[in-house]
């Protein structure tokens, strides 16, 4: 082959090379443009101390872009960032707009819906309540359970004020009667009756359930010294 050759040979590839870049330049250009309405999950930065009140969890938001690109965006590929400015409990109430939005490349905000959150915050307290158990079910035999023994008796929970100031109590995962005829032991998680409230420690305890048959007779009480006999006079 001649130089002559090869550089002919080199510039007919050039050329092909140039011509197939157009090509998918030019259909990126006629590519159709795409809107699509996404739920996204919004996440909150709040200052230090405090715990949002029913927070919205997700809002609506209208993008465009390629077809191929739009088409293609899932629910997870796009978070919306809320930064809370206020540093004090109360209620405040926060802009939205494409910022708050991060998304794929090629893709842009169109609107969001809704375009303002309202968000109410409260302190972040501590307390430590009894732990109280729950038992379900039915024992075996007509079997009856006493009076549950729990191990420990208390669990620290963290959690809004205005809510933990309300709490008498938490209580353990249920605990299953059924099948029980004899005194047994189990150990359970504990749980709090509010979302918003958790347990800090200890997250399990152990519940000793005793159980009676129904026909068991008590034993009689003893004595007390210096008492009087039912039924009696004084003695002679």
């Amino acid at each position: 082959m001649t130089d002559r050759t090869s550089r002919w040979g080199l510039r007919l590839l050039a050329f092909v090379g140039a011509l197939v870049i157009w090509w998918i330049a030019a259909v990126e250009k006629r590519e159709k443009i795409t809107e699509k309405v996404v739920d996204a999950s919004v996440s909150y930065n709040s200052a230090r101390g405090l715990i949002l009140l029913d927070p919205i969890q997700t809002v609506k938001v209208r993008l465009r872009g390629p077809d191929r690109r739009v088409r293609a965006i899932a629910p997870f590929e796009l978070d919306v960032v809320v930064d809370v400015p206020a540093s004090e409990p109360g209620t405040t109430t926060v802009q939205l707009s494409g910022e708050n939005v991060l998304t794929p490349e090629e893709v842009e905000v169109v609107s969001i819906d809704p375009t303002s959150l309202e968000i109410r915050m409260d302190r972040e307290a501590n307390a430590v309540l009894p732990v109280k158990p729950r038992l379900v079910g039915e024992p075996a035999g007509g079997a009856v359970p006493g009076q549950p023994r729990v191990i420990p008796g208390v669990a620290r929970v963290r959690g809004p004020r205005s809510i933990v100031a309300g709490l008498a109590s938490v209580s353990t995962s249920p605990i299953s009667l059924d099948g029980h005829a004899l005194s047994f032991e189990q150990t359970v998680s504990v749980v709090s009756s509010d979302p918003l409230v958790r347990v800090v420690e200890p997250p399990f305890v152990t519940v000793s359930v005793p159980m009676s048959s129904p026909d068991a007779t008590p034993a009689p009480e003893p004595a007390r010294p210096g008492a009087r006999r039912s039924g009696g006079g004084n003695p002679p």
